[in-house]
């Protein structure tokens, strides 16, 4: 045999040996109708061994191609019937060839049983699709549509042929369409997440809106890779019209538009989604009269009659609402008695029936009600019920934090701590004195800084601190004039300010302040030694300009200092520029700086709800070896004036990442930490950049950063902070507002921009367990945080109580003594395990497993 026959054998035997490892069936027949080939596949498929099929005739295979002479090519699925009586759905597959002149017919079968069976299934399930009232849409893996049922033909107006093999997104999509919602819950399924759904805006085929809830789901083969997505679309547009009310309460809201312009609008819209309907909100105030609020379709004569009637029991159906705290419904005003004395002007317009909602704030009390007139005798439907349930809720919502935003407005020009005018009105007052002095007449301003009071907060807390602060404003108030006046520019520093005195009589008011300190103050069992240190700028002698004359009582008040305290300087031209203690200061900062001895310590930030550690506040600390303990209140505003701010931000950010790197490395798990920067800081258009530079340098994700800034930075900072504001927040870093409702922010700015925290200033927190106007102040901060979205945070939290209340006003995260001051590192970290140990201890009682154990809180 030759070489070349050699391998035609071999090839022949391997080509066999293929053939009968294939999953196929395969059948060869001779011209002779025998068959000469019959591999593992086939005797699967026909329940026939091989060895008695080999050389038989072709029929026993029972296939009809077979039988046609001459033999033709065939394709087709049948049902073949197999030895064992059984039947299986075969795709048979009939092809001819002529080898060395020989006639052969191969047969190639395929089990499609179970393929079949599913197109069966499909087809029951197309059918039960079709009887659901919401529409189904298949899509392969690149949203081309496979299938749609017909609801979604009721629902959009195409049919299946017109929908199918078009992109879903091209079909009913359009130009409102959150498709970034979308997408994102496809691709969170082509990674194999889990479903999803989101509430989106899609179109008709006609370009009408429609409101859907697409829940998105995925069919997977088995390796679960996607092969088809489906989507199930429920219309909620009538749920919809329902939150069109809360966004347009909560935008007016942000705009700060005045809450009868509100109302009005309120009003409007409701009668737009309820036609049928001419609305009606009406405030009651803390007499039980009535006000109209809204009301834009009732006439403006009988609006006015209705303001300042009292509630009561036979007040029609507002005054009755509002008196039982219930609502009231008259089906007929005609007749009903309690409209006798008020139904003239409603009929006389055609109005009918009036059913009348109460609105009641937190504590209960009723603060207005809403009302729906209706042009016949009727009651309200379902849809109307709906609505005002809808409204009664914002409207309380509106009223109650338009009553703390005009709490907050009388504030906005007084310290909350003392009551006395704050940085803003000692301006303004300033400015009346000095265009109030006569030629050759003078105004002295003294500022006034507390001595040692950090050690009062230090050793006794900040209750002990404010407690201070409010018994030394009223012994100042005491020990000046009539014709003068007294402010707090914060901290511990206050400013006298006096019209008509020259620099005698100043520095006679600054000693009698000395000596009226020199008795102690009661704090509690107490006894507490009080100085302060005072300095003296005069105008005009010393400056025509405010801020220059508050420059140099402030450099007379720190030459005070550095002359013992407890006493007072007058400015002098030798005081120019910086006090010689200012400089010292100044040059020591520099060198902390170069020398690295600024360090940071770590406040927790705890969760309400669970007592969870949500995160820390990193706070910048130095210690001197000359001048001790410098407070942040010293050396920050210094490093401000200096230019050194910026840096001390930034190496703040720095070593608050490595921290959290370090502490991550050791197995602590802190969510996030907080840094201060100063609004000098965002003036910088590469901050994002350093950002992100910092987080990848210690490999951490951006959610682990929030950057606390003041209300200044998004006030007066301009077009060039608000882009940095929102670089940031793209590069996934939060932004928290610090210190918020001291000053005087624009709801309306705040509402678009990219904050995603709130804190409450301590000096809100001291008096909330026992003054309502700071309890509305907290209340009202909650509520702005709750209704944008934003985490809220309280600072100062001392006591239970506190915690207590700010946890049933819905606070999310608390800070403050009651937990931990601020804590050096190592500190920090034994405070944090002994913490998740209370936790722990703490579980079963919250489980109802075991008994409530108190828990001791450290520090």
């Amino acid at each position: 045999m030759s070489a070349s026959d050699c391998l035609a054998t071999e090839t022949s035997d391997v080509l066999l040996a293929a053939l009968d490892r294939a999953e196929d069936g395969i059948v060869i027949v001779d011209d002779a109708r025998r068959i000469t080939h019959f591999n593992s596949g086939a005797e699967r498929i026909w329940k026939l061994n091989r060895a008695e099929v080999l050389g038989a005739d072709a029929g026993v295979l029972t296939l009809k191609c077979l039988q046609a002479d001459p033999a033709a090519d065939f394709r087709d699925e049948i049902s073949l019937a197999r030895n064992d009586g059984s039947r299986i759905k075969v795709l048979v597959s009939l092809s001819s060839v002529t080898l060395d002149g020989a006639s052969h017919r191969i047969v190639f079968a395929r089990d499609v049983t179970a393929e079949a069976e599913r197109r069966v299934r499909i087809g029951l399930l197309n059918a039960v699709s079709d009887q659901t009232n919401r529409a189904v849409i298949i899509t392969d893996t690149e949203q081309n549509i496979r299938y749609v049922n017909s609801a979604f033909t009721t629902l959009f107006g195409y049919s299946n042929a017109e929908a199918e093999g078009r992109r879903a997104t091209e079909l009913i999509a359009g130009r409102q369409t959150d498709r970034k919602a979308v997408a994102k819950l496809v691709q969170r399924l082509m990674n194999g997440g889990r479903r999803g759904e989101a509430e989106v805006l899609v179109y008709d085929k006609d370009g009408e809106e429609i409101w859907v809830c697409a829940r998105i789901d995925a069919f997977r083969d088995k390796k679960g890779r996607v092969k088809h997505i489906f989507a199930l679309l429920e219309d909620i547009t009538e749920t919809r019209q329902l939150r069109s009310l809360q966004q347009l309460i909560m935008g007016a809201l942000a705009d700060e538009v005045p809450i009868t312009e509100i109302a009005d609008r309120l009003c409007r819209r409701v009668e737009t989604i309820a036609p049928d309907v001419v609305c009606s909100l009406l405030h009651v105030d803390a007499a039980g009269l009535v006000h109209p609020l809204g009301g834009p379709s009732l006439p403006e004569d009988y609006s006015r009659a209705l303001d300042g009637i009292a509630i009561g029991p036979n007040v029609g159906s507002c005054g009755t609402a509002a008196f039982y705290g219930e609502p009231v419904l008259a089906t007929n005003l005609d007749t009903d008695p309690r409209w006798q004395p008020y139904k003239a002007r409603p009929l006389e317009v055609g109005l009918r029936a009036c059913w009348s909602t109460p609105i009641k704030a937190k504590d209960g009390r009723v603060i207005a009600t809403f009302a729906f007139y209706f042009r016949e005798p009727r009651a309200p439907s379902k849809w109307h019920r709906r609505i005002v349930e809808a409204c009664v809720s914002l409207g309380a919502f509106a009223i109650e934090r338009k009553e703390a935003r005009a709490e907050i407005a009388r504030l906005a020009y007084h310290d909350i701590l003392t009551g006395l005018p704050n940085r803003a009105q000692l301006r303004h007052l300033i400015t009346m004195a000095i265009e109030a002095c006569p030629t050759g007449g003078h105004v002295a301003l003294a500022f006034l800084d507390v001595d040692h009071f950090k050690d009062v907060n230090d050793t006794l807390g900040h209750a002990a601190g404010d407690e201070l602060l409010i018994q030394l404003a009223q012994r100042l108030r005491e020990h000046i004039g009539p014709e003068d006046m007294l402010g707090r520019l914060g901290g511990d520093e206050f400013v006298v300010l006096l019209p008509q005195r020259d620099a005698g009589s100043a520095e006679r008011v600054a000693a009698g302040i000395t000596e009226a300190l020199a008795a102690p103050l009661r704090l509690g069992s107490k006894l507490m030694p009080m100085s302060a240190s005072i300095g003296i700028s005069l105008y005009p002698d010393h400056a025509t300009d405010i801020d220059t004359l508050m420059q140099q009582a402030d450099a007379a008040m720190y030459m005070a200092k550095q002359a013992g305290r407890s006493t007072h300087r007058l400015f002098s031209a030798e005081m120019n520029g910086l006090t010689e203690q200012r400089l010292a200061l100044i040059a020591a900062l520099r060198r902390a700086i170069a020398e690295g001895a600024l360090t940071l310590s770590y406040q927790p930030q705890i969760r309400s709800h669970d007592g969870a550690i949500h995160g820390v506040e990193a706070l910048a600390r130095w210690h001197d070896a000359a001048l001790g303990e410098v407070s942040p209140a010293k050396f920050i505003p210094l490093a401000e004036e200096c230019g050194l701010i910026e840096h001390i931000g930034l190496w703040s950010v720095r070593e608050a990442c490595r921290q959290m790197a370090s502490w991550r490395r050791d197995g602590l798990d802190i969510p996030c930490v907080s840094v201060n920067l100063s609004p000098i800081n965002f003036r910088n258009v590469a901050l994002a950049a350093r950002l992100a530079d910092i987080l990848a340098e210690h490999d951490l994700p951006p959610e682990t950063l929030m950057l606390e800034i003041t209300e200044g930075t998004f006030m007066q900072d301009g077009a060039s902070a608000l882009e940095t504001m929102h670089a940031i927040r793209a590069l996934g870093v939060g932004l928290s507002v610090d210190d918020f409702g001291t000053g005087y922010s624009s709801l309306s700015r705040l509402a678009h921009l990219p904050i995603r925290e709130l804190k409450i200033d301590r000096s809100f927190m001291r008096d909330i367990e026992s003054d309502a106007g700071a309890l509305a102040i907290a209340t009202a901060v909650v509520r702005v945080g709750q209704g944008l979205g934003m985490t809220v945070v309280a600072e100062g939290v001392e006591t239970e109580g506190q915690r207590r209340m700010l946890a049933e006003l819905g606070c999310d995260v608390l800070q403050g003594f009651l937990y931990a001051p601020a804590l050096a590192p190592a500190v920090f970290e034994g405070w944090l395990i002994e913490h998740a140990a209370e936790q722990a201890r703490a579980m079963p009682g919250r489980l109802d497993l075991a008994p409530a154990a108190a828990v001791k809180r450290s520090a």
